[in-house]
């Protein structure tokens, strides 16, 4: 055990292959790890976009959502991450986990970040993405700021899906844009945070007609004392 174990949380995984693989993550992050509580129904509802999914952990502190996501059958997660020392626990978590060959944890600046990852052609585009910046962040999520247009870039067609789903956390209530190619379909909302589950729908190419699908959005509650 390392001399400095203690100083960080212990988390796990919770369902699938992986189940019950102990997770290290900093207690002294600004956004803390998705718990257990909040893990379960966020999960439940993304059961149908899972399997073989390309994943992106964006903001992945020390990997919670995109290692669960593999567990429960994701293809591939990329985990982006500036911060050193949660970096440095993410690898720990792959290692400990022996998932490696399946994963890329990729230390950059998501403000700059093209999100096309060198040498692993096979980890994108990207079927799921959790976006999970520190809570300091959402009030500056305005039309033209440097975290709004990293969610434009994650809307590149090299980058995501033509179905892909955008999993964003903020604090309850919060007043945020984003960018109109990411549609809120779906809020869960437990105890003081909400996720937001987006849809990507690009502007038709030439030729094409538009879509002419309309999305009803819809909040739930949850129980939960995170």
């Amino acid at each position: 055990m390392s001399p400095d174990f203690h100083l960080h949380q212990l988390m796990r995984i919770i369902a699938g292959k992986y189940r019950r693989r102990k997770l290290l993550a900093n207690s002294g992050m600004t956004t803390r790890p998705i718990t257990d509580r909040v893990k379960e129904p966020l999960f439940e509802r993304l059961t149908s976009r899972l399997d073989d999914a390309r994943v992106a952990d964006v903001f992945a502190g020390t990997g919670t959502l995109g290692l669960e996501a593999l567990s429960r059958g994701a293809k591939s997660a990329v985990f982006i991450e500036q911060d050193r020392k949660a970096v440095d626990l993410l690898k720990k978590n792959v290692d400990n986990i022996g998932c490696k060959q399946d994963c890329l944890c990729w230390r950059t600046d998501v403000m700059r970040s093209s999100f096309r990852p060198r040498n692993v052609p096979d980890f994108v585009p990207f079927d799921l993405i959790f976006f999970d910046p520190p809570y300091r962040m959402i009030p500056s999520l305005k039309a033209g700021s440097p975290l709004y247009r990293s969610l434009e870039r994650l809307a590149r067609s090299t980058v995501s899906a033509d179905d892909a789903m955008l999993c964003l956390r903020t604090p309850a209530n919060s007043e945020f844009d984003l960018p109109p190619t990411w549609i809120i379909e779906r809020g869960l909302t437990m105890s003081n945070m909400d996720i937001h589950l987006c849809r990507l729908e690009r502007a038709p190419k030439e030729g094409e007609p538009e879509s002419l699908v309309e999305v009803e959005y819809t909040k739930e509650h949850v129980d939960d004392d995170a």
